[in-house]
């Protein structure tokens, strides 16, 4: 059977949770990452201030953790569309078309998504009053979220969310 042209999109709340999941999985790995370079920079002769402590620059610790949630959410996209906390709860990320997301479509909505965090999150609650649900780095890659049928159940109609 086809795919209907409009799928369900999660709600809000939904989409939060998910992301909850993903943050509570991401931030070990920006901590690690953070670590790694803090040790790389020891190993290379950058030392210990006179207070004994390795220091980074903030912005490099901005970037570093910038880089590693950009790494996360793209291998994950990339592999399947989905990461852990969207696979928990039924999100994925396709293409306008349908279509698994291409690298250029991920690289683009992580960026489009900094981006509309820094604008006091207003491209995340653009979904509330968008008609398709959608964020502004769903627009800017061309990729958007969809809620999956429940495994064994009947497609839900569409531009419905039940769980939330």
């Amino acid at each position: 059977m086809a795919e209907p042209l409009n799928p369900p999109r999660p709600a809000l709340p939904r989409r939060l949770v998910a992301m909850l999941y993903d943050i509570l999985l991401v931030l070990p790995l920006v901590m690690v990452s953070v670590a790694v370079v803090m040790g790389l920079r020891s190993l290379l002769g950058f030392g210990p201030s006179a207070e004994g402590i390795v220091r980074l620059n903030a912005h490099l610790v901005q970037l570093i953790a910038l880089l590693t949630v950009m790494a996360f959410f793209s291998w994950f996209w990339l592999k399947n569309g989905q990461t852990l906390g969207m696979q928990a709860w039924r999100i994925k990320l396709v293409g306008f078309n349908g279509q698994p997301p291409s690298a250029r479509q991920v690289i683009l909505r992580c960026l489009g998504a900094a981006l509309s965090a820094a604008c006091l999150g207003l491209g995340f609650l653009w979904c509330l009053v968008d008609r398709n649900r959608r964020y502004w780095h769903d627009y800017l890659s061309s990729t958007e979220l969809v809620l999956l049928p429940r495994k064994g159940a009947a497609k839900a109609p569409a531009n419905t969310d039940p769980a939330s």
